[in-house]
């Protein structure tokens, strides 16, 4: 076991300093995470003003942009797995990854949270420096460590639903169509334009029994409502995701692996 898990973190850490030597890449990009926020500043401000309250749904101005700043840099750090699969499919690839000691899954989950924890930073570092300079330095208490303990658990709920959709390349040649209806998805049902307190009530029941909710709303609520958030109802919520996930995602890749046919590579 501890065998298993060294072989694993090395992957990790090797992805992870692969990673930050293309840091200034991440921080270009980020220049689309500022025009997203400036976007949504004058979208709410005009929304508030409308309204003529402080709050909505207990977020205030403020509260309800940084939400949507965590939630932001949190779905701009997911890599495209389908189109790293998908490529290994295609080029034959795959034949010489299920070839070597190491799980086919694991090792993919183990380079993307390397990648994703580079992004995630890179861009809360950038966010929060706008956030900060916009409406000065936040009261989140508590609510920071929450959000990157319940976002070790949206990374890999996430990657889990990419995974599934991204092995469903052992049958069909393209996959980006379902990963691009999966981020749809998480757009909206999964609370990133918004916090799904700001849905209609039939819609928000909806919400809570699918997967997305966990990856976006979960950790972005947890850092800007720190004691409106039910910390451990939302661990749960998304332990019991992962377990369902996995066994899916296994399922379909044993699947997939007796079916597959490589063609070059």
């Amino acid at each position: 076991m501890r065998a298993k898990v060294l072989k694993y973190t090395a992957v990790g850490q090797i992805s992870l300093r692969n990673h930050l030597a293309y840091v200034t890449d991440f921080l270009l990009r980020t220049v689309f995470l500022v025009i997203i926020m400036y976007i949504f500043l004058q979208l709410w401000q005009a929304t508030y003003r409308g309204e003529g309250s402080a709050t909505i749904e207990g977020y205030s101005l403020e509260g309800i942009l940084w939400y949507i700043l965590f939630a932001e840099s949190l779905a701009m750090a997911f890599p495209s797995l389908t189109t790293r699969v998908e490529e290994e499919v295609k080029s034959g690839d795959v034949a010489y990854r299920l070839t070597r000691p190491l799980s086919y899954i694991g090792y993919h989950y183990a380079s993307y949270a390397s990648e994703v924890a580079v992004r995630v930073l890179v861009n809360l570092a950038v966010g929060c420096t706008l956030g900060i300079a916009v409406f000065g330095w936040p009261d989140f208490g508590p609510g920071w460590a929450g959000f990157f303990l319940v976002g070790i658990g949206a990374v890999t709920v996430n990657f889990l639903m990419n995974m599934m959709l991204a092995l469903c390349a052992f049958w069909i040649e393209e996959t980006r169509g379902l990963e691009f209806v999966y981020h749809k998805l998480l757009f909206t049902v999964g609370g990133m334009l918004m916090p799904l307190e700001l849905f209609p009530e039939k819609l928000q029941e909806v919400c809570r029994w699918l997967p997305m909710q966990a990856v976006l709303y979960f950790p972005a609520k947890t850092a800007v409502n720190w004691r409106e958030a039910d910390l451990s109802s939302m661990l749960l919520i998304q332990l019991g995701w992962i377990v369902l996930l996995t066994a899916l995602t296994l399922w379909i890749y044993s699947r997939g692996v007796r079916k597959l046919n490589v063609n070059g590579g």
